[in-house]
């Protein structure tokens, strides 16, 4: 690639920036990118600064065609409620060239990296926690493995395409819950080798997990998200069909007392818990909120 498409990214990443700083969407950014403007317009949120940072990961050319896949890191002040934090998402693009002239940039919902780890890696979460609440289950070893590896992949554990329930499963561990019922995927909640139970990676299971369990890990649900503290999780439902799509879990609160979560997949942190600027969001969304216990 040559420093003529090196500079369309550049334009078009500070165009995304904008639109979603001053919630009034260029014509030419994506789909995703329209509708969470739009979302953030119906909702009590102001951006009171966002900025951009991006890299290239893989460039490939044919003929006369050149495919540029990168990233974009979003860094976003906000503030909801009188209070203010900073949301931070990761964004997958890939933009493709004719003849050096930018032809299309659409967001890809892919992994950024390897299993190999690109990043310092460190694995504490094994080692025995104090701070523990009353139930044996770590919160701030949770939220600080959550923190750690919200866009970033831990190389002792494998990677899905959509990778949310993993990291969450993982962020759980950390916190201390024991893995039980090993060998049966259909069972129990584990992780061992390059084996696993259908809850620990995949989000309609982990759901049905923790609502079932009366041993080990367990969730309590709760009917509002106020309820809840850092180191539960929430899990969603997008389209109210009853099958979970994704989970999340909450690592601060705001101070209207609403969870701030992070995630994978499309990698975020210090999201608002709704997701009502998720493309995946439709009125029908079902949330189950649950808080975590460990026997």
């Amino acid at each position: 690639m040559n420093n003529q498409m090196i500079q369309a990214i550049h334009e078009r990443a500070e165009e995304i920036n904008r639109s979603f700083l001053t919630l009034a969407p260029a014509t030419s950014i994506g789909e995703e990118e329209r509708f969470e403007c739009s979302a953030l317009n119906r909702s009590d949120v102001e951006i009171v600064h966002s900025k951009v940072h991006g890299d290239v990961t893989a460039s490939r050319s044919y003929e006369e065609t050149t495919e540029v896949e990168y990233f974009l890191l979003l860094e976003r002040l906000i503030q909801r409620a009188g209070d203010f934090y900073v949301e931070e998402r990761e964004l997958l693009r890939r933009a493709t060239f004719t003849k050096d002239e930018l032809q299309s940039d659409v967001r890809l919902v892919k992994n950024l990296k390897g299993a190999d780890g690109q990043r310092e890696r460190r694995n504490d979460w094994s080692e025995v926690r104090e701070n523990q609440d009353s139930s044996g289950y770590n919160r701030r070893e949770a939220v600080r493995y959550a923190e750690r590896w919200w866009n970033d992949y831990n190389p002792d554990f494998p990677q899905f395409e959509d990778n949310c329930t993993n990291y969450i499963s993982q962020c759980l561990h950390a916190g201390g819950a024991p893995m039980t019922g090993q060998g049966s995927r259909d069972k129990g909640w584990w992780y061992s080798g390059r084996s696993w139970s259908f809850s620990w990676a995949t989000a309609h299971s982990l759901r049905w997990y923790l609502s079932g369990a009366k041993t080990g890990l367990r969730g309590e649900e709760r009917e509002h998200a106020e309820q809840l503290m850092p180191g539960d999780v929430i899990c969603y439902d997008f389209n109210g069909d009853g099958r979970f799509d994704h989970n999340t879990i909450v690592v601060a609160k705001d101070r209207a007392n609403e969870p701030l979560v992070n995630a994978q997949t499309v990698n975020s942190r210090m999201r608002h818990w709704a997701y009502t600027d998720s493309p995946a969001y439709t009125e029908d969304i079902v949330y189950k909120f649950f808080h975590i216990v460990v026997d």
